[in-house]
């Protein structure tokens, strides 16, 4: 597995725990990298890099996500699913010469091994659909 393809994992799974818990931001990194000896600096930095947009920008994805998913509220998605369109979204908004369909593709590749097979089509719709919106406005 790739260094950006592994930091998409781990930023994944940070979004996951803190989405599961009453911790902080803060609090959700600290005991994750605690418990991770086994990955390198890189990884780690663009891993953090993901989880602090998703993390900061938590509302305005949220919005972007429920405007684009069609009839799915947020709460009612599941945790996998929803956490792995914020990280794609957070690396959208923070790696913008990242091209989205590179994005998009790489979160499909760690939806396969996370999420129900049947998600899929679902967050490729979502996050095309937000894609093009991002760009729209990064055009206009």
């Amino acid at each position: 597995m790739g260094t950006r393809r592994k930091s998409r994992e781990l930023a994944m799974q940070m979004l996951f725990q803190g989405d599961l818990g009453k911790q902080t931001p803060e609090q959700v990194a600290k005991l994750f990298w605690d418990t991770r000896d086994d990955v390198d600096d890189d990884t780690r930095a663009f891993a953090e890099d993901i989880y602090r947009v998703a993390t900061a920008k938590q509302p305005e994805i949220d919005k972007l996500i429920e405007a684009h998913a069609q009839n799915w509220r947020l709460e009612r998605m599941a945790v996998v699913d929803r956490n792995l369109i914020r990280a794609a979204v957070a690396e959208m908004l923070g790696s913008p010469n990242t091209p989205a369909a590179i994005i998009i593709n790489e979160s499909l590749e760690v939806a396969r091994r996370y999420a129900a097979p049947e998600s899929i089509q679902f967050l490729n719709g979502v996050l095309d659909a937000i894609a093009r919106d991002l760009l729209k406005q990064r055009l206009a």
